[in-house]
């Protein structure tokens, strides 16, 4: 089973390696992982999504507590919550092609970011799902180069973070 797990820890050096080493160590895989700066830039929020058992997250969450620069964790997947990735993909486009990565672009509300003459950058953001799907319908000889960024999720609604 898939879960996202958000950890909101201090912004210091050697944090996101010993989470991440957390993880190694017990031969759990970290499926996707986004770092960034929150609010207050003393700490930074951690997204990983991960697969496994229950029993297995639960043990996660509870070694993830341990760590002395983890400030809090949340199982996201628990909740109501809100989930985006980013794409961007580097396809040949030429001849009747280009109209094609234009119009499938806009399908999936898409940017095209850069243009030359023989290829396009394109941007997609949405759930997994979807930049799947969009990967999908793309003809794969044309696709030159992916880059995806991991799960940036949030819970629905008023539910926030109180910090200590």
């Amino acid at each position: 089973m898939r879960h996202i797990i958000s950890v909101l820890l201090e912004n210091e050096s050697g944090a996101l390696s010993r989470v991440a080493g957390l993880f190694s160590a017990r031969g759990y895989n970290i499926e996707l992982l986004t770092v960034g700066p929150t609010q207050d830039p003393s700490l930074s929020r951690m997204t990983i999504v991960t697969s496994g058992s229950d029993e297995i997250v639960e043990q996660i969450l509870k070694q993830l507590n341990k760590l002395i620069e983890v400030v809090k964790v949340l199982l996201l997947t628990e909740k109501e919550h809100v989930e985006r990735e980013l794409l961007l993909v580097k396809v040949m486009a030429q001849g009747a092609m280009r109209d094609e990565i234009i119009r499938l672009t806009e399908i999936f509300r898409g940017h095209i970011v850069d243009v030359t003459e023989t290829c396009y950058t394109v941007e997609v953001t949405g759930d997994g799902e979807k930049i799947k799907a969009f990967l999908r319908t793309l003809p794969t000889a044309d696709i030159q180069e992916v880059v995806r960024t991991g799960v940036a999720a949030i819970a629905r609604g008023e539910t926030t973070w109180r910090l200590p």
